[in-house]
């Protein structure tokens, strides 16, 4: 009977022990660790996501600004513009080259086909387009009505941001030029754009020119 008794007692005491200092502090460590690891992996995560989303962004943005640029310059109209009430100008594409649009990389011109239902809007299917670059932004500007009366303000919409510089060139059908002048449009524009994060992007939309510079092009 003492010998049942003496187990009882060695079993109690033997229960009642708890964990040793260096084995607290080897759980700390363990756990340190794994939270550490799981925190890492889930900013990475994070931060791989919120990259995605910028990319994705951004290549919408310039999907969108194209998308408006081909719609634009592929409806280009023979037509010349008439800015702030002034004389219309003599050729159909105004460059920085002309006092519109100076000291600025830009580039104007009119364009057909703005969705008019039957007219029911108090205005023309026709639209006076201009892009150009201010404060690394590529921006549209277009104008209510197709001849801008004096003080009409021009709608702006910012297109692409982080933008450095823009050119464009015109092809008459044989090579392709920086500078456009005449009565005639070229067959083919093609804007560059230098982007801070994507370098030099460069789209090339046709033209409907006219007869006098396709016949140009086949002599």
């Amino acid at each position: 009977m003492s010998v049942s008794i003496k187990r009882v007692q060695v079993i109690v005491k033997y229960t009642q022990q708890g964990f040793t200092l260096l084995e607290v502090l080897i759980a700390i460590a363990i756990f340190s660790v794994v939270s550490l690891a799981s925190f890492t992996i889930f900013d990475t995560v994070l931060r791989g996501d919120e990259s995605s989303k910028i990319r994705s962004e951004r290549q919408n943005e310039l999907q969108r600004a194209f998308l408006l640029m081909e719609r634009d310059f592929t409806q280009i109209a023979k037509r010349t513009m008439r800015v702030n009430g002034e004389e219309p100008g003599k050729s159909f594409l105004q460059t920085s080259d002309d006092s519109f649009l100076a000291d600025e990389q830009a580039i104007a011109f009119v364009r057909n086909g703005w969705t008019n239902p039957g007219l029911l809007l108090p205005r023309s299917d026709m639209q006076s387009v201009a892009y150009r670059l201010v404060d690394d932004t590529l921006q549209r500007l277009h104008y209510n009505f197709v001849d801008a009366v004096v003080g009409q303000e021009p709608r702006i919409r910012p297109l692409i941001t982080q933008v450095t510089s823009v050119g464009f060139e015109f092809h008459d059908g044989k090579k392709w030029q920086k500078k456009w002048s005449g009565e005639t449009l070229p067959l083919a524009i093609a804007i560059e754009i230098e982007t801070q994060d994507y370098g030099l992007i460069r789209r090339q939309f046709l033209v409907a020119g006219d007869d006098s510079t396709a016949e140009k092009s086949r002599t």
